[in-house]
């Protein structure tokens, strides 16, 4: 635990200096662009105010110590674009790109390990052939691609859901879980190939194990063997499969967001770019970062937790 907790705050550390030098070798004059930009009437002297104002006058390595002081007072620093602050700013969003997360993981789980516990009891045979097309299928339709495709079937053309805009769940839960059903199938798809293929291979590897082998011969019901004995063992390895797409999700998210306009983590990322908001765009990768840390040193613990031999080791 104190090597895993010591090795996420080095991470932290690194990604924390890196994206302030990203940040300002992408945005090297934002006080003009804040302005108005190069066509901008303000004056030699209002632009060295606003630069003072921000702070941005001082030598990089001030400017960053100062902000890395902030930073561990929770203070992410102000957005450029409106008065709140970005630590406010992004606790407004995360709620939103944590429920499209968590639904399109449940949704990758559930039909991803049926696709790949089909193919694997039924190797060789059609059920095999049509779950492994299914999953490559899954696997090569790009998420903004299947947005739009969802969109134009299920709201233009049926009418059966709505295309966009989000609801809070404590408002509107029926309202909500409309809304977020597109969104979420279109996320988890590709991780419904994934997740297939790994279930398939890690459940022909199971299969073939003297003990499953056993528990058929002694007589035990098809059924429970593969619940209670196959299935089990294939789960522990998929929790390390799902820490190591958590990125991926992130990533997935930013697409999504912006494709049906879920106010989010990922469509904040985009017009803090656009916007050239960066100490807005700093926060959020900051924040994703940690996010990702933070799930990964939970699927090592679960891990062990799991898996008495990993303790042994």
């Amino acid at each position: 635990m104190i090597k895993r907790l010591g090795a996420a705050v080095l991470v932290m550390i690194v990604v924390s200096v890196l994206t302030f030098i990203v940040t300002r070798v992408l945005f090297p004059d934002p006080v003009r662009t804040l302005m108005g930009g190069q066509d901008s009437s303000a004056t030699p002297e209002q632009l060295r105010q606003m630069t003072s104002s921000l702070g941005l006058d001082k030598p990089m390595a001030v400017q960053y110590f100062d902000w890395l002081g902030n930073l561990l007072q929770g203070d992410l620093g102000r957005s450029f674009r409106t008065p709140t602050g970005v630590t406010e700013t992004i606790l407004e969003r995360i709620p939103v790109t944590v429920e499209l997360m968590v639904l399109a993981l449940l949704i990758a789980l559930v039909a991803g390990t049926a696709l790949g516990v089909a193919a694997a009891l039924f190797r060789g045979r059609w059920i095999d052939a049509l779950a492994s097309g299914a999953s490559v299928l899954a696997l090569s339709l790009p998420n903004f691609f299947l947005g739009i495709l969802l969109v134009y079937f299920f709201a233009l053309t049926l009418g059966v859901l709505p295309s966009s805009g989000y609801v809070p769940f404590s408002e509107d839960p029926l309202g909500n879980l409309e809304r977020m059903v597109l969104p979420s199938v279109t996320l988890s798809m590709a991780y419904v190939g994934t997740f297939a293929r790994y279930t398939r291979a890690l459940m022909l590897s199971v299969l073939s194990e003297d003990y499953v082998l056993r528990a058929h011969a002694s007589g035990l019901d098809p059924r429970r063997v593969v619940v209670r004995h196959a299935m089990k063992n294939t789960m522990i390895p998929m929790v390390t499969v799902v820490g190591l797409n958590a990125a991926g999700l992130v990533g997935g998210a930013v697409v999504t967001e912006n494709i049906f306009s879920l106010p989010g983590v990922g469509t904040l990322l985009t017009n803090s770019i656009l916007g050239k908001d960066f100490p807005v765009l700093q926060g959020l990768i900051l924040v994703i970062t940690l996010g990702v840390v933070v799930i990964n040193l939970l699927v090592d613990l679960l891990y062990g937790a799991l898996d008495p031999r990993i303790k042994v080791s």
